[in-house]
């Protein structure tokens, strides 16, 4: 019996770190190679985003509620673009975690601040999931976004 206890406690130590690190990738596993040889500095928030700061802005963090601004290039990991505003006098405009956006937008603004521009890898769960957004999106996509925050304005 104290052998099947050590051997559960050994399992557990060195087995957990192994399986928690599965459970939170997020990318399909045909798409991880891809993201990692594309982008091997991309940064990766516990949800599973993955982010590379081409611009630092300045600034408060953007907040829940916060009417933002943003310009906008959003593509498949083959490359091919399925959607973009690059309008500055005309940007995309929306609140933030109001579920306005697809949920990995929501998530990833929250870290950034006006005048940033970053490139996002959004894994399928967190845009447009199993679904997908046809005709331009198959279901179970990995989303690749150039976001650039022009700004914000804060509620009154």
């Amino acid at each position: 019996m104290a052998r099947l206890r050590i051997a559960a406690v050994f399992l557990l130590l060195f087995a957990a770190p192994i399986l928690l690190h599965a459970q939170r990738e997020r990318l399909p596993p045909d798409d991880i190679d891809v993201v990692e040889n594309r982008w091997p500095n991309a940064k990766k928030t516990f949800t599973g985003i993955r982010y590379v700061v081409e611009t630092a802005g300045k600034g408060s963090l953007l907040q829940p509620g916060d009417m933002v601004k943003v310009n906008y290039v959003g593509s498949l990991l083959n490359g091919k673009v399925f959607d973009k505003n690059l309008s500055k006098e005309h940007p995309f405009t929306f609140r933030v975690d109001r579920g306005m956006v697809i949920e990995g937008w929501d998530q990833i603004l929250q870290l950034m601040r006006p005048g940033d521009k970053w490139i996002v890898i959004i894994p399928p769960e967190l845009g447009y999931g199993r679904r997908g957004s046809p005709p331009f999106i198959p279901g179970d996509t990995t989303l690749v976004f150039e976001i650039e925050v022009l700004g914000i304005q804060k509620d009154r």
